[in-house]
């Protein structure tokens, strides 16, 4: 995006040179954040119809039977994933063995997380009734499935195809609300039966998803163990970000689950629904920010990584902003005055969103250097953080607790990112200011072709 003064000659040639990716890189999240949007808009239909139909009971029943594949899929990716985007782009050489790799681990890994949410399962679970138990260990054999999905996504990624990867994220809601609206119009909607249209949404996924890979698997080799140590070498150093990625994401609900009766699991479920719904400004970028940035010098990637983070925390603040002044009217209008009491909790999800989307962003960062182990650190002492303080704060001050210890725990991560810029990686903390040229390249790509052409 930002070039350098050439020879008259030389000026064109340069300009197309370097700015060409950068053009295909904002227009790669552009792409992502719509579909992204769309992915929310249908996540957000599906949401108001259960929440609305199944009421608090019934939605945190409906949450504590769909939680789990994905859940232990992201547990236990052993880090393949973004190993597979790294060595993806730097080691092209490898390609081949890498892919058929990649898959079979992911496939294994896949099953070993099933095995031990089926264990487990009971014991987190107690307080629900034994069909609902039965009914989310069922679903557990989706989790090698989920397991698949990740890296495949990864593959399509790393060969710059966001395209595909895109379209698989709207196609799960899609199905889902499809089912959802069938059953409804016959009357059969119930806590089951929402379950099985969230959950199989994964099987056409995956479907779509190698059909897509087709490209990608003509010259595929046969699995090896020196392509299995390359994605361990890197994978094992960056699963604690996977691991604990999850976990942060996730673990409130967990907590929830174990904690509360599950009309406060239904009435978190759609607070937390709510707020996610902002993440998709930060996911769409570092979605198309570590493939991009992946090997790359220092100074590219903290270039990068500042104008990422400046145009994310500006689009995400306002965003939040703006729903956190009109959240309870929203929730009684679209979720049901049952569903009002949980504000305070909402706004501040709110703010911890918006915390959140700045950490995850300057921590691509120290992914694209190759230095993921520091991420693993500074993510597990922020889960650390936030563990205790929801076992301390939920049974004390129920949802609003369980979202003040994300927010608390959001807070030490920044400042410990913040600080690994300047101790470990020796350089200045990326400025946050946002600048007029940030959002050029962002505007120009959704502007209509013909006016783009005519400027």
């Amino acid at each position: 995006m930002i070039t350098a003064e050439q020879p008259e000659s030389g000026v064109r040639v340069a300009a197309v040179a370097v700015a060409a990716p950068s053009q295909r890189g904002s227009k790669s999240v552009v792409q992502t954040m719509g579909a992204r949007l769309t992915t929310q808009a249908l996540s957000a239909l599906t949401g108001i119809l259960t929440a609305r139909t199944l009421m608090p009971e019934g939605r945190g029943q409906l949450a504590a039977i769909t939680l789990w594949s994905l859940f232990f899929a992201g547990l236990t990716t052993v880090g393949v994933p973004n190993a597979m985007v790294y060595f993806l782009r730097s080691r092209p050489d490898m390609r081949n063995s890498l892919v058929s790799t990649g898959l079979l681990m992911a496939l294994i890994t896949g099953i070993v997380g099933g095995i031990i949410g089926v264990v487990g399962l009971p014991h987190w679970m107690h307080q629900y009734p034994a069909w609902i138990i039965h009914s989310a260990q069922i679903f557990m054999v989706l989790t090698p499935l989920c397991s698949i999905s990740f890296v495949q996504r990864s593959i399509l990624e790393a060969n710059g195809n966001f395209s595909a990867s895109n379209l698989s994220q709207i196609l799960s809601p899609l199905i889902t609300v499809f089912c959802l609206f069938s059953l409804f119009a016959v009357h059969r909607l119930n806590v089951l039966s929402a379950s099985v249209s969230y959950c199989v949404a994964i099987i056409p996924v995956v479907i779509l998803l190698g059909r897509r890979l087709k490209p990608y698997l003509v010259h595929v080799t046969r699995p090896s163990m020196a392509a299995a140590k390359l994605l361990l070498s890197y994978g094992v150093r960056s699963y604690g970000i996977d691991l604990i990625g999850q976990l942060a994401v996730q673990v409130d609900q967990v907590l929830v689950i174990s904690l509360l009766t599950p009309s406060f699991m239904g009435t978190y479920s759609v607070m937390i629904s709510l707020s996610r719904m902002f993440s998709i400004f930060p996911s769409s970028v570092i979605t198309v920010l570590f493939p991009k940035a992946a090997g790359g010098s220092t100074d590219k990637v903290l270039e990068m990584t500042g104008r990422a983070a400046r145009v994310t925390l500006c689009l995400t603040a306002v965003a939040t902003a703006i729903i956190g002044a009109i959240g309870p009217w929203l929730i009684k209008v679209f979720y049901g005055k049952d569903y009002t009491n949980a504000s305070t909790c909402l706004r501040v999800l709110l703010l911890e969103v918006t915390v959140s989307s700045l950490v995850s962003v300057l921590s691509q960062a120290f992914l694209a250097l190759g230095r993921p182990g520091i991420n693993t650190v500074l993510h597990g002492v922020g889960l650390s953080t936030s563990v205790p303080l929801m076992l301390v704060l939920i049974p004390k001050l129920g949802l609003t607790g369980a979202a003040l210890s994300l927010l608390i725990s959001t807070i030490v991560r920044l400042g410990l990112v913040c600080g690994s810029f300047l101790l470990v990686l020796k350089t200045p903390i990326p400025d946050l200011r946002p600048r007029p040229a940030d959002f050029e390249m962002l505007f120009s790509m959704l502007r209509p072709k013909r006016l783009r052409a005519g400027a």
